[in-house]
């Protein structure tokens, strides 16, 4: 078994200790970080998730198993966003009014994170004036937000017009996301990116911001062109 398999059954375990020690001596032998996060770590986290999609899983191995993955990040943070880069745009995240559920909201912070999104995590049972003031006062860029329950997310609407009635939705992104989340209902509410995983909602906001940062440096060029 390879040094990174090694970390994918230490996370499908939940040995939290072990997958730090694991993780240090992977990128001390020379391994890129972002391979030991892609192919050690998350593939140990896919595999906890299949289990638990299958109802062979608990939603305590979830838990444990994110915390390994979160408290291995701080050793490979630094290395996945070196001192002096920028990081690609300011995003908040939270799990909606209502509802106290934070293992999807954490999993899809970390795969932010790994992309070089600058996070302000706001927690769990967020009210939408909350989201507002993250844009408002943090100058988030993107708003994730994040529900398990049916009966809360029609909370993700309340924040969309939120960021409306605050004037400010034209210059956000909106993600939704969450087990009972559909693709149907994140583009009748009018949000921007929805996903079924936090894998795939991470690289939609990485290209969603990227266009976004793209787009802001091309404008003064075509004013000045029209001017």
């Amino acid at each position: 078994m390879t040094l990174l398999e090694d970390i994918s059954k230490s996370i499908e375990l939940g040995k939290i200790r072990r997958t730090k020690e694991l993780v240090k001596l992977a990128v001390e032998g020379g391994t890129n970080p972002r391979t030991v996060l892609n192919e050690g770590l998350l593939n140990g986290l896919k595999a906890v998730g299949k289990r638990f999609d299958r109802n062979s899983g608990m939603v305590s191995d979830m838990l444990v198993s994110a915390r390994a993955i979160n408290e291995s990040m701080e050793i490979l943070k630094p290395m996945l966003l070196p001192a002096g880069r920028q990081p690609i745009g300011r995003a908040c995240i939270g799990t909606v009014r209502g509802d106290l559920h934070d293992v999807g909201k954490n999993i899809v912070r970390l795969m932010l994170e790994s992309r070089g999104i600058e996070i302000l995590d706001l927690g769990v049972d967020v009210p939408p004036e909350a989201f507002v003031r993250a844009v408002t006062e943090d100058g988030c860029e993107l708003v994730c937000c994040s529900a398990l329950l049916t009966a809360t997310v029609p909370e993700m609407q309340r924040v969309i017009r939120a960021l409306r009635s605050a004037g400010v939705r034209d210059r956000v992104l909106v993600m939704v996301g969450g087990i009972p989340v559909t693709a149907a209902y994140a583009k009748r509410i009018g949000a921007d990116i929805w996903s079924s995983d936090g894998f795939e909602a991470a690289e939609k906001a990485e290209a969603a911001l990227l266009e976004k940062r793209r787009r802001e440096q091309e404008e003064p060029k075509e004013e000045k062109e029209y001017a």
